[in-house]
């Protein structure tokens, strides 16, 4: 018997399609649903490494530790990485398998994924009750709607109800939900079932009305206003907020441990990947984490991250002009903290041969690591554990730069020379012990009176956020009739909205 199934789909980009998806799938797993999570095409540099060694989106990762299942490529076939405005590396299955264009990749290649898409998504109904599948962008995107293969094109396919998700908070909502519907060809509209509105503040009667007219207009429900909370936004695809940091600095936590605040700052290079890596520090009390892009930023910092990136030459070449390589050699000198993980651990090593990414030959890194990093067409994809500072480790690897250490102290898989740190492994400040260690040693290095809380968990602190994001659901979504709708549908008979769009 095939599993039911949904997709939540947004009036925009950031409408808050992850967080929802996450918070359906820890409600139903409550409720002793085997859930499973699906998106078909993800865009993001923010990815996690299976334990199969598949490369798959980090919002799906967490929206199957919401689902209290293990990841696998089967929840994210197709995973674009963008490394231009105009290009992006395609990994299928968990795999690369080249880099295209947008025209390219628009043009044919992703109308021809289709299979392998619905095919991993039948694959999960039939060994779940349920999969809820995430869209991508918007589904009114009709400039695109010929070779969808996330949105209504995965809807038609596989019968999917469409569940349509607005931020009320930007405003204009009820125009985009009526927007949306109203472009989407007939066929489509009979699978868009209703709206939910998201991150709304105040008195849910004054919108009412509101919702009233919609479904005149419409035909269709809302199932469900969703209210605003601070520090839902976990795992992000690309944005530059920090998931963790919000949570922490909004909600009533314990004063730091110490007589100090530990002050981080995280250099924002192009192409920045996994900057969810510096979530476990924001979520220590008394630990303060921005992002920068000036040298002067770096003055007051007590320990400076360069976080991995999809362009290792291009980064290198943004901290020089910004000055910020100086002001990293200046650090390195007077023994002050700075860490490089992936890519930003690469461009501190002493030269750089890159004839797959940048095609750029080799290239004068900035010298403060006895490393040289050649780069591979092979994507290197691990999940390491190890050791350092007295303390287990377990990280993840996404690289296609092979790092030659000659020197410096064993560090994971880099090196330590003085204050400076260097590894390839993405994820390892999230092991709590280890975390705790490198902070002592950064605090000592800096000289501050900082003190790690010695209680703080990592995963406590995302099953936290996952299990409000289950609350949010069950308190304000219409929970029986989102689940008729996975179980059985869209409603039939739903009306069309003119002008709709061919079919």
């Amino acid at each position: 018997m095939t599993g039911g199934g949904l997709l939540v789909a947004g009036t925009t980009s950031d409408a808050g399609k992850s967080v929802v998806t996450a918070g359906i799938c820890r409600w139903l797993v409550r409720q002793g649903v085997k859930v499973a999570p699906f998106k078909g095409q993800n865009m993001s540099l923010n990815s996690f490494v299976t334990r199969e060694g598949a490369e798959i989106g980090r919002a799906q990762a967490m929206q199957a530790q919401a689902a209290r299942v293990e990841p696998s490529a089967l929840m994210n076939p197709v995973l674009l990485k963008p490394g231009s405005d105009r290009s992006s590396q395609v990994v299928l299955m968990g795999k690369p398998v080249g880099e295209l264009s947008a025209r390219g990749y628009h043009g044919g290649r992703q109308a021809a994924l289709l299979d392998t898409v619905v095919g991993c998504l039948e694959e999960l109904r039939a060994t779940h009750d349920a999969v809820i599948c995430e869209g991508a962008g918007s589904p009114a995107e009709i400039n695109l709607r010929r070779t969808d293969i996330v949105n209504m094109g995965l809807a038609r396919a596989a019968r999917l109800p469409v569940l349509v998700v607005g931020d009320i908070d930007r405003g204009g909502v009820f125009a985009s939900f009526f927007g949306t519907t109203a472009l989407l060809a007939p066929e489509d509209q009979e699978l868009l079932a209703g709206y939910l509105v998201n991150k709304f503040r105040g008195d849910v009667s004054l919108l009412e009305p509101g919702l009233d007219m919609l479904k005149s207009l419409t035909g269709r429900e809302t199932y469900g206003v969703l209210p605003f909370q601070h520090g839902l936004g976990i795992d992000e695809e690309d944005g530059l907020r920090v998931s963790l940091r919000g949570a922490v600095r909004e909600s009533v936590v314990a004063p730091p441990v110490g007589a100090d605040v530990l002050r981080v700052a995280v250099c924002a290079v192009p192409l920045m990947s996994n900057f969810t890596d510096v979530d476990a520090l924001a979520a220590e009390p008394g630990v303060v984490v921005r992002f920068v892009d000036r040298a002067e930023e770096l003055v007051d910092a007590d320990l400076v991250v360069v976080p991995g990136t999809r362009g290792t030459v291009k980064a290198l070449e943004w901290l020089r002009e910004r000055g910020l390589a100086d002001a990293l050699a200046r650090r390195a000198a007077e023994g002050r903290p700075v860490l490089g993980i992936c890519g930003g651990f690469q461009l501190l090593g002493e030269s750089i041969e890159d004839e797959v990414e940048s095609r750029a030959g080799v290239v004068d890194g900035l010298g403060l690591l006895p490393v040289r990093v050649r780069f591979e067409t092979g994507k290197t994809l691990a999940r390491p554990v190890g050791e350092a500072l007295g303390e287990y480790v377990e990280g993840y690897e996404i690289h296609h730069g092979v790092a030659e250490v000659l020197g410096g102290e064993a560090f994971l898989d880099g090196c330590r020379v003085g204050g400076v740190w260097g590894t390839h492994w993405h994820g390892s400040l999230e092991s709590d012990g280890f975390r705790r260690a490198f902070l002592r040693a950064v605090a000592d290095a800096a000289g501050r009176r900082f003190v790690p809380a010695a209680d703080t968990s990592f995963e406590a602190l995302r099953e936290e956020q996952l299990d409000r994001l289950g609350d949010l659901i069950e308190r304000h979504a219409d929970t029986g009739a989102l689940w008729r709708l996975i179980e059985g549908g869209a409603p039939a008979g739903l009306p069309f909205v003119a002008p709709g769009a061919p079919s």
